[in-house]
């Protein structure tokens, strides 16, 4: 049986040495995302692909993200952190491989769908490794730190994609993420113990299963704080989505600029995380949360106002979309610690349903982004003005009862 190392809520809960493997872990997610998104000419010219489709496997891979969360969350109940880990990583192993190897969009698209199925054990078991060991207002520090050593991800992905493309060929960039999902898979063997007791927990039943998660839904503050993080995350995915079109066809800066542009905004979110960490040391989780919500509602209404007004210029842009990205610095760490703070024994059904509707609402997001796309930037300005504004409005209706309790 693995060592179980014992729930605990003091400030060095988390050594660094677990961070820096936890970030790196749930890095996966950022890196399998950005890195291949500079190749998608290359990779339709090469399998001859009609325009578009090999989009299609970028839709298939978040597909996967939402579905395959709902899954290790009762694992992980049951069996304990590590075995599901383990497998999630030896599925992204395999089926990254295969991605490697594939003739078309249809067999990628598939391979991207299994891919996320096993990446995604990242995302949920890391959040619930954190809840296993961390108070609410020291989780919300933890997942700050995260940011900071994951943040890189997003920032060096598409560089680095680009690059790989350039000179190695598509495939290469598989080929990297798949020595990137081995070394998770032997740093999770050797360096992770157990830290959640299954010696209690009853047999693993469907019927259960959705009970639990019924019950979650009816929580209050589960379910507002999870929609907090997820409409803003929502609106961050249309950017991710919308901004190539915004940057390099409306505003004509050039394609190999554009990574770093993407690039400024990240480290606005990475930078701003740290500072919510500093903040958490002498305030409440949800007075940072609550003030916080401001930024990407004004963003987004800023960016919508300007658009209809027909005054958007690029600085205008580049603002807007630092301050909303960067907002998810605080409200990221801050919302998802609220809402599995209550949730101890079913850290990862909890940390899966929280996934599951974030994913689904980020991908709900860049869908409506294309759906009513007129060549104009007004469509992503109007989805993330309706996330901001949308978030805002959740905090409050969540906090409504809540008023009279103690502050996380």
């Amino acid at each position: 049986m693995a060592l179980i190392v014992p729930s605990t809520s003091s400030s060095s809960a988390l050594p660094l040495s677990w961070l820096f493997l936890l970030g790196a872990l749930i890095a996966i997610g950022p890196l399998t995302t950005d890195m291949y998104l500079p190749a998608f000419p290359a990779m339709g010219r090469d399998m001859a692909a009609e325009p578009g489709t090999v989009e299609c496997t970028l839709a298939s891979y978040f597909i996967g993200l939402s579905v395959g969360q709902l899954f290790y969350g009762p694992l992980s109940d049951r069996f304990g952190r590590r075995r599901p880990f383990l497998a999630g990583l030896g599925l992204y192993a395999v089926a990254t491989a295969g991605c490697a190897l594939a003739d078309s969009v249809a067999s990628l698209s598939v391979l991207r769908f299994l891919q996320a199925l096993g990446g995604c054990a990242g995302m949920v078991i890391v959040r619930a490794v954190v809840r296993d060991r961390c108070s609410a207002r020291e989780a919300a520090r933890a997942f700050s730190m995260l940011i900071l050593v994951m943040g890189l991800a997003p920032i060096l992905a598409p560089l680095l994609g680009g690059w790989l493309v350039t000179h190695l060929g598509w495939r290469s960039i598989f080929v990297l993420l798949l020595v990137y999902g081995v070394s998770a898979l032997l740093a999770v063997y050797f360096g992770l113990p157990e830290t959640h007791d299954t010696r209690h927990e009853p047999p693993l039943r469907l019927v259960r299963v959705l009970t639990d998660y019924a019950s979650l839904l009816k929580s209050r503050s589960f379910l507002g704080y999870t929609l907090v993080g997820g409409l803003v995350f929502a609106g961050m995915f249309a950017y991710i989505s919308g901004s190539p079109f915004i940057f390099i066809e409306l505003y004509g800066v050039p394609a190999d600029l554009f990574g770093w542009a993407f690039g400024i905004n990240a480290v606005g979110y990475v930078l701003f995380s740290q500072i919510n960490a500093r903040l958490l040391k002498t305030r409440s989780l949800t007075g940072v949360l609550r003030r916080a919500t401001y930024m990407p509602a004004a963003a987004g209404l800023s960016l919508l106002l300007f658009g209809v007004a027909g005054g958007l210029s690029l600085p205008v842009v580049m603002a807007g979309f630092f301050l909303y990205v960067a907002s998810l610095g605080f409200i990221g760490p801050n919302a998802m610690a609220s809402a599995l703070a209550t949730h101890g024994q079913m850290a990862g059904k909890a940390s899966a349903l929280m996934g599951s509707i974030q994913f689904g609402l980020a991908t709900l997001a860049g869908g409506v982004v294309g759906l009513l796309h007129d060549g104009s930037a007004r469509p992503l300005m109007a989805v993330m003005a309706l996330c901001g504004v949308g978030a805002w409005l959740v905090l409050r209706w969540v906090e409504a009862p809540l008023r009279h309790e103690s502050p996380l």
